[in-house]
C-alpha cells in the first residue's frame, strides 16, 4: 500500500476515536442521553451546578430610584437539563426508572422566571414592621398576585410562541418578629419541547413600572 494511502487511514482511523462535542439542544432525547442526564444528576454538587449555571442569566438590578419588584433571574430548562435536576434531588432513583419515566412525546422546555424585591417597594405592599431596615425585605406585596401585572413574552428565533401551561411559586421570608412574608415569587412557564426550533431562545418580561428585561439564549451551545 502507498505511504500516503496509510497515512490517510491512519489519520481517519484516529479522527473517528476523537471525542465528540457535546450535542445542541434537540428534541426528543435518545434513550443514552436520558441516561447521560440521569448519571450527571447523581453526580451531584458542583457537576449538576455546573451545568445548571449555564441555562440561568441574572439580569442587571434595577437603577435607583425603581419602586417595584425586578426580575432577579431567568431560566431556560430543556428536557436534558430537566432530567439532570431531577435525577439530582431523588434519593432512591435508578437510571431504569429514569428511562421509563421518560415520555419523548412529553418533553417540555420550563422558563423560570424569578422576581424579587426592590429595596424601595412592592405594589400594593405593607410595611413589615422595620424588620432589616434598609434591606431588600423592608416591603412585603399583601398578595402574590401581582406577578399577573408583569407582560411576559418568549420567543423562538424571532417567532414569538405562547403556552397556557404556567406555574406560579411564592418564595417566603420568615425570619424577624414580623412573621412571614412575600419575599418573591417564581414564576414558571412550560413549553412542548417542540416549539423551539431556532438557535436561540429570548425571554422579554415586562415590569408594569420600569423597562423591559431581555434575555437571549443560544440553543445550539445547550444540551
Amino acid at each position: 500500500m502507498p505511504r500516503p494511502h496509510r497515512l490517510f487511514l491512519a489519520f481517519l482511523t484516529a479522527a473517528t476515536m476523537l471525542p465528540m462535542p457535546a450535542a445542541a439542544y434537540y428534541t426528543p432525547l435518545s434513550d443514552q442521553a436520558v441516561r447521560e442526564a440521569y448519571f450527571l444528576g447523581k453526580r451531584g454538587g458542583e457537576s449538576v451546578a455546573r451545568l445548571l449555571s449555564s441555562y440561568t442569566k441574572f439580569p442587571a438590578p434595577p437603577a435607583t430610584g425603581h419602586h417595584g419588584p425586578h426580575v432577579s433571574s431567568v431560566s431556560l430548562l430543556t428536557p436534558f437539563a430537566l432530567i439532570t435536576q431531577y435525577s439530582s434531588r431523588q434519593s432512591d432513583y435508578t437510571a431504569q426508572q429514569a428511562e421509563r419515566d421518560h415520555d419523548p412525546d412529553k418533553e417540555v422546555v420550563s422558563i423560570d422566571i424569578q422576581i424579587a424585591p426592590s429595596k424601595y417597594d412592592w405594589p400594593s405592599g405593607a410595611k413589615s414592621g422595620g424588620m432589616r431596615s434598609g434591606g431588600p425585605y423592608d416591603y412585603y406585596p399583601q398578595s402574590y398576585g401581582f406577578w399577573k401585572t408583569f407582560q411576559y413574552r418568549i420567543f423562538n428565533g424571532k417567532q414569538e410562541v405562547t403556552t397556557k401551561d404556567i406555574i406560579v411559586e411564592p418564595q417566603y421570608d420568615c425570619g424577624g418578629d414580623s412573621g412571614c412574608g412575600v419575599a418573591g415569587v417564581s414564576v414558571r412557564l412550560q413549553f412542548p419541547a417542540t416549539a423551539f426550533t431556532a438557535d436561540s431562545a429570548t425571554i422579554k418580561v415586562t415590569p408594569p413600572e420600569d423597562e423591559t428585561v431581555s434575555v437571549d439564549f443560544d440553543l445550539s451551545v445547550l444540551r
